[in-house]
């Protein structure tokens, strides 16, 4: 996988507080190691606060806010899990029309475990296959996706998974799908 990014941008959306931070470091260490550029964009300037299930975390500076941020400039997008971070995105116009023109743009999207509120809330998920952690389940499938209780899924350049023990796979996937570019069927509705 080493180079396979190399020269390609990936926006890491977060909110300033609630983010699994396994969610976030294991993918960004794998973009990483691929040769890509990650960067941390969230609602506010300074620092997100992270954390290990209920327990803080570690902080991280954010490289850019979501209002300066444009999806032209980034080659694919990830949404770290975590009950409290896509449950503050979902509520933020901003967090939530960004997100939805990466769909439009048929750029990849990768989400994990409860990332994929915000993905309802953009209602980019109708005729999708994907999981998710299964609490979410009948939020998916009420906003039209086809939910599954898998591992990794993927779907035109859309990768899901279900929880942290998910995330080699997940990573895996993500970085392929990056590396693959644009996706024709990725636009919403296609």
């Amino acid at each position: 996988m080493a180079d396979t990014l190399t020269g390609r941008r990936v926006a890491f959306v977060a909110a300033p507080e609630g983010t699994e931070q396994i969610e976030l470091t294991e993918p960004w260490k794998a973009v990483e190691d691929a040769g890509g550029r990650p960067e941390l964009i969230s609602l506010q300037p300074g620092s997100i606060q992270a954390f290990n299930h209920l327990d803080k975390g570690d902080t991280f500076t954010v490289d850019k806010v979501i209002t300066e941020a444009s999806v032209d400039d980034y080659d694919g997008l990830v949404l770290p899990g975590g009950v409290a971070n896509p449950d503050m995105l979902r509520t933020n116009p901003n967090a939530v029309r960004f997100v939805g023109e990466f769909f439009s743009q048929q750029k990849p999207v990768a989400v994990i475990c409860h990332g994929p509120w915000t993905l309802i809330e953009a209602d980019v998920v109708r005729g999708r296959r994907m999981t998710s952690y299964p609490s979410l389940k009948t939020d998916l499938r009420n906003a039209g996706a086809e939910w599954v209780d898998e591992e990794v899924v993927t779907d035109n350049g859309l990768v899901s998974s279900r929880k942290p023990d998910d995330l080699p796979a997940f990573c895996d996937k993500l970085v392929e799908e990056i590396a693959e570019g644009k996706h024709t069927k990725q636009a919403a509705g296609a």
